[in-house]
């Protein structure tokens, strides 16, 4: 499955066990010798006073991610599409808490959107993600679940993603590794590409998306409530006023299903 081009392998975990998830998500997320992914998602329903269903997500280099806003509301359609839920409000457990999803069905009973409230920003050190230590190029920490560094350049064209993402992904002040965010403002929205800590330069980033238009909000450069373009798609980022809770909605297809042996 795929939102906005952010592409995941999802594996139903209460059919099926995947004793080393990591190795899987290494082996199965490479081009031309895997299926080719981002990573890898094991979504399950879970019986929990406070969620329907959990999502475990794995790098394309076999870590471990706390957060994605694409791969929950793929989630959100998939779960709703094989029949697993027939509510089209969800509760979806992360290792960085639970999320709201939100569905929207077509007349073909077929999940046409999903938006997931991806709760508050965090810019407090709290030393988890970002430490005291040498200086970082001019941008700012936000968390969204998950470290992201955000800065705004003239030429988004003109970055080198691959090159400038790799070396701030491993930067001294992030001992967790950090999402890196590019952004340039674009006709009333946001341009924007990220280099995502364990997988690389990807087509799309839910939680790169809501810092940006937080980073810009906050300078005037956008308003709250704004499309995203990024590489693989548009998503729209909705930044509320009543809660400060951020609210990511777009598109999620699947792209094939089939089998593959451990």
């Amino acid at each position: 499955m795929h939102g906005a081009g952010n592409d995941y392998i999802y594996v139903d975990a209460a059919r099926y066990t995947i004793p080393d998830p990591g190795a899987a998500a290494k082996a199965w997320s490479r081009p031309h010798f895997g299926i080719g992914a981002d990573g890898l998602v094991l979504y399950r329903e879970v019986e929990r006073d406070d969620a329907d269903f959990e999502m475990r997500l794995f790098n394309a280099d076999g870590s471990e991610a706390m957060m994605c806003g694409n791969a929950s509301r793929c989630v959100g359609k998939l779960v709703y599409e094989t029949g697993l839920t027939r509510n089209l409000g969800l509760r979806l457990a992360t290792r960085s808490g639970v999320k709201l999803l939100s569905l929207k069905v077509d007349a073909s009973d077929k999940v046409a959107a999903v938006a997931v409230d991806m709760l508050r920003p965090i810019f407090r050190d709290d030393k988890l993600f970002l430490r005291a230590g040498e200086q970082l190029p001019d941008g700012q920490f936000v968390s969204m679940g998950n470290p992201l560094y955000v800065m705004f350049v003239d030429n988004l064209d003109a970055v080198d993603v691959a090159r400038e993402g790799a070396l701030l992904e491993r930067h001294s002040r992030f001992p967790q590794r950090c999402n890196i965010v590019f952004a340039q403002p674009v006709d009333g929205g946001l341009r924007a590409r990220v280099w995502e800590r364990g997988s690389g330069i990807t087509l799309a980033c839910g939680t790169g998306a809501c810092a940006a238009v937080v980073v810009a909000a906050q300078n005037g450069l956008a308003p709250r409530q704004c499309e995203v373009i990024m590489d693989g798609g548009a998503l729209h980022v909705d930044w509320r006023e009543s809660d400060d809770h951020l609210l990511l909605s777009g598109p999620a297809t699947i792209v094939f299903t089939g089998e593959v042996e451990l």
